[in-house]
């Protein structure tokens, strides 16, 4: 494994262009109705609603603590995007409404920024967040293309960020084009990173989930924070197979995964593990669902980007509508604070 910036691979003028291609038609189909799950997993769940809460709603307490730090909300808008000129404008009206609502914030794949300098400044969002944790990303496939501590160390430095998100993306990478395809001996090499990094790793799926068994195994590599990113949310099966004009590839796997909730419970049987439960959540209910299934953070994509695309001011109406219907529902139970949520009850419908 590579210790050195100065052993990654060379830049190719190419690649680097049809990186950002890539990026950028990412960004446009992310938004497309027709690249989101057919289902909300969320729905087939339910809480036992008290008819006498006995708290009062302006009691309710959103707030918990995140990698050392206060947030308003258990939320975290997930890594998304870099790398072009519009993910820039997408990052800081994300980064700004962060800061101001108090929840957390990631940036997408910081690769070819690593490769690509003067793609920095796309990811550089520090400024605008100068109290909630920032996540930096990489993907964890690239510790087997001359990746190792420096660069992951260089991609904490170039954001300043809080934590390093490792993505792993087996499903996206066998079907896009361009995909890195050996995920072979990676385990240790990510152990091995966490190990020596300045801030913490995070394990993270892209939408497929991460189960209970997968969630061990990093623990027992030093890595403790699981991003399940499950089933439910947008598919980058479809995604791919569209930018490689194989519609029926995409169909075929569009469902394939762990449902969040599912990847949820599993990954929160783990002993020791900090739970950040995303993909699909797309409202405060659906929050509040996955924090009484095991999460301690959630993670939201889709909703924001979308926002992101428009302006902060978007962003954050967003963010507070989403709080809003949190509190709602914690009102609703007789949750006084997110410890309390957790520790409500909360069951699987018939079908």
């Amino acid at each position: 494994m590579s210790d050195s910036a100065s052993s990654s691979p060379p830049v190719n003028v190419a690649e680097e262009t049809e990186s950002r291609d890539r990026k950028a038609e990412h960004l446009q189909l992310a938004e497309q109705r027709e690249m989101q799950a057919r289902q909300n997993y969320f729905h087939s769940y339910a809480f036992e609603h008290r008819a006498l809460p006995e708290i009062d709603l302006a009691e309710v307490d959103a707030s918990v603590s995140f990698l050392g730090k206060r947030l308003e909300a258990p939320l975290l808008i997930s890594c998304m995007t870099g790398g072009t000129g519009k993910a820039e404008s997408v990052n800081r009206n994300l980064a700004r409404a962060a800061e101001r609502a108090g929840i957390a914030v990631g940036v997408g794949s910081q690769r070819k920024a690593l490769e690509t300098p003067e793609q920095e400044h796309t990811f550089q969002v520090r400024d605008e967040v100068p109290t909630v944790p920032l996540l930096g990303n990489l993907g964890a496939v690239q510790l087997n293309d001359g990746y190792g501590l420096a660069e992951c160390e260089a991609a904490v430095e170039m954001i300043d960020a809080d934590a390093l998100a490792f993505h792993l993306n087996p499903l996206q990478e066998a079907i896009q084009p361009e995909g890195d395809r050996d995920f072979s001996t990676l385990l240790p090499k990510m152990g091995e990173v966490a190990e020596q990094l300045s801030v913490p790793i995070i394990a993270k799926e892209i939408g497929c989930g991460i189960s209970g068994a997968v969630a061990r195994e990093l623990g027992e590599h030093g890595i403790d924070i699981i991003d399940t990113a499950g089933q439910g949310g947008t598919s980058w099966a479809r995604i791919e197979a569209q930018r490689a004009d194989d519609v029926d590839l995409g169909d075929l796997f569009a469902d394939w995964g762990l449902p969040t909730p599912l990847a949820i419970q599993q990954v929160s049987e783990v002993p020791g593990t900090t739970v950040i439960g995303s993909g699909g959540v797309r409202s405060g209910v659906d929050v509040a669902k996955a924090l009484a299934l095991g999460a301690d953070l959630v993670g939201m994509a889709s909703p924001f980007l979308k926002a992101a695309m428009e302006s902060e001011e978007a962003v954050m109406n967003k963010i507070e509508r989403t709080v809003r219907e949190l509190r709602i529902a914690m009102f609703c139970v007789g949750a006084r604070s997110i410890s309390e949520l957790q520790h409500t009850r909360i069951f699987e419908q018939p079908r």
